[in-house]
């Protein structure tokens, strides 16, 4: 079988402004680009520091002193604007852009459904190509899996489950210890997307989001379960918490089907932002129900190859070589459902 896992690039040359020069800048967006060959003209942050620092090690070559500048350059060059900032600061930026532009949005779009709901409103009224960097779609052990799927090799699929019990180092963000929603909002989003992605839109969502005894934010451990019916399960386990070595840390999705089944392991998750290497096996049933496991070599990772794919993916709907926007605001608008549904039902509310 031949099992794709690169993302496919646009076929025209479309640059890039950046409005944002945090960690998931230098350690994804920076990172992907060079390695896609995409051209990034300018960045801006408030901090222009932490912008003088990204620029000089990513040979960007200006460096705007305001975000008006930025946005000059970005409209002179018809440049997609990468908007990489907080959920709380994504409305103001947005209403600043020029209308009709290209945007990529870093999730979670707004703070909550309520300002989710903004977000789409103002990209409709402006007419923007906006899309959210919902990027674990891209990743290169998901678009391997989403071949396996499409090929029909493994049936029907009946089971996904994602499992992480690991340490996350949540001091890397200090914006998060000012948050009241973390775990589910800022990472468990990227598996109910991913989930939504594969096996559509649940029917409702039931979940429960605690914080650890010595914690400095909200939350970091979840349970999500996205309800799809009486034959088909999705679950999202997840422990930020496991400071215990890596004896028994697990990073895992597993999808099964009617004929077969794919295990990833995202390597990334264990000794973040270190990470290990990710690990991909699928297994399908033979005639006499025996099943039969391969292992396959993937290139790259979910950092920094699966933003190439989100931004590739955006281009290429720019340049009319795709004619769907899986991520577009549209759509990312039923995953903000999906997480407000899960903060409902952890408060006892279902819906």
């Amino acid at each position: 079988m031949n099992i794709s896992s690169r993302s496919i690039l646009p076929e025209t040359e479309i640059p890039i402004v950046i409005i944002g020069a945090g960690g998931i800048v230098k350690d994804a967006h920076l990172p992907a680009y060079a390695k896609a060959g995409f051209k990034v003209l300018g960045i801006y942050d408030i901090e222009k520091k932490n912008a003088e620092l990204l620029a000089r090690k990513f040979e960007v070559p200006q460096i705007c002193d305001t975000i008006e500048e930025l946005i000059e350059l970005g409209i002179k060059n018809k440049a997609v604007f990468d908007v990489a900032v907080p959920a709380a600061e994504i409305i103001p930026i947005l209403s600043v852009l020029p209308d009709n532009a290209a945007v990529l949005i870093q999730k979670p779009m707004g703070e909550n459904l309520m300002e989710a709901e903004k977000i789409l409103s103002l990209c409709r009224q402006k007419e923007l190509v906006a899309a959210i960097n919902f990027q674990l779609r891209y990743a290169p052990f998901v678009n391997a899996a989403r071949t396996i799927i499409d090929s029909g090799a493994i049936g029907d699929v009946y089971d996904m489950e994602v499992k992480l019990c690991a340490f996350t180092p949540w001091h890397l963000w200090d914006f998060l210890t000012k948050t009241p929603r973390v775990e589910i909002l800022y990472h468990s989003i990227h598996y109910i997307d991913l989930v939504r992605s594969i096996l559509g839109d649940p029917d409702r969502v039931m979940a429960k989001t605690v914080r650890h005894p010595t914690t400095t934010v909200a939350q970091t451990k979840s349970t999500v379960i996205m309800d799809y019916g009486d034959t088909i399960s999705a679950t999202i386990i997840t422990n930020h918490d496991h400071d215990f070595g890596p004896r028994h840390q697990q990073s895992y999705i597993k999808w099964e089907g009617t004929k077969g089944v794919i295990y990833a392991r995202m390597g990334l998750l264990l000794d973040y932002p270190n990470g290990v290497s990710d690990e991909f096996e699928y297994g399908i049933k033979d005639v006499n129900g025996n099943t039969e496991w391969k292992t396959v070599d993937l290139k790259g990772s979910w950092f920094p190859d699966a933003f190439i794919g989100t931004m590739g993916s955006l281009m290429r709907f720019m340049e009319g070589s795709e004619m769907e926007l899986p991520t577009s605001v549209e759509d990312a608008i039923k995953t903000m459902e999906a997480v407000e549904n899960a903060y409902m039902s952890s408060n006892g509310n279902l819906r």
